[in-house]
């Protein structure tokens, strides 16, 4: 019988999600409630202190921060399986209004990552901190992901509202979550292993922090337009259609 996951695949609108959702991650890491606090993230989860990091010990920094990143895509995967699960009921019945409503809520979660709606723009964080060093590192990326930040919320959200259109399942919504964590967590790996240089990309973002929000923000939007005009829905009928003909699955 047919792989699951090329029948998902067949679908077209896993096709056109994941690089939805790896952008999505990696706007998450530029934006303001991340980037600024990526050396924070490197010395509490290795519990080195800022002379400590500048002599680079990569072997320490990659364990910790690759412990932290496991403990968030751990929580952003359960939570995207149990949200696909759950839009199961909504989706059943592949009606196109569906999609369209969805792409109106992810308008909404890109005017809340450009700044709008002020009562969304709160932190929501547990409290208590995990150890600092490699033990606390995955409770420390557990907290991460339970949080709600609003650079880090809306683009979540707008990936699992994504997972809903073409039909819904628990594995569609855990894959794209998991495509997410990588967009968010390969930055942070990427700049455990090369510090000093790290460092100084990140002074760049963070000087054009305002431009990547809105770019970021204008890219949900879009997408959202995307969706509630149907532009979304004939892309993924495309995609179907251009998979079931030229492309033969294997048995």
């Amino acid at each position: 019988m047919n792989s699951p996951f090329a029948e998902a695949i067949l679908s077209g609108s896993l096709l056109l999600a994941i690089p939805v959702a790896l952008l999505a991650g990696f706007v998450s890491f530029l934006s303001p409630c991340v980037l600024p606090l990526v050396p924070g993230y490197l010395g509490y989860v290795t519990g080195l202190t800022g002379v400590d990091l500048q002599k680079q010990k990569r072997g320490r920094m990659l364990a910790g921060i690759g412990l932290f990143v496991l403990g968030f895509s751990v929580i952003f995967v359960l939570l995207g399986g149990a949200f696909g699960q759950l839009g199961t009921l909504i989706t059943g019945s592949q009606n196109a209004w569906i999609t369209q409503v969805l792409g109106i809520l992810v308008i909404i979660m890109g005017v809340v990552f450009m700044g709008g709606f002020g009562w969304l723009q709160r932190d929501a964080k547990i409290q208590s901190k995990p150890p600092a060093g490699l033990w606390g590192a995955p409770l420390l990326g557990i907290t991460f992901g339970l949080g709600w930040a609003p650079c880090i919320g809306p683009t979540y959200s707008a990936v699992q509202l994504l997972s809903l259109s073409g039909g819904s399942s628990a594995a569609k919504g855990a894959f794209l979550a998991f495509v997410y964590s990588l967009g968010l967590g390969i930055p942070f790996l990427l700049i455990a292993l090369a510090v000093r240089r790290g460092i100084g990309v990140m002074s760049f973002f963070r000087k054009h922090r305002l431009a990547i929000q809105r770019i970021g923000g204008g890219i949900l939007v879009g997408l959202g337009l995307l969706m509630a005009s149907g532009v979304w829905g004939t892309w993924v009928s495309e995609l179907q259609y251009w998979f079931q003909t030229d492309v033969k699955l294997p048995i």
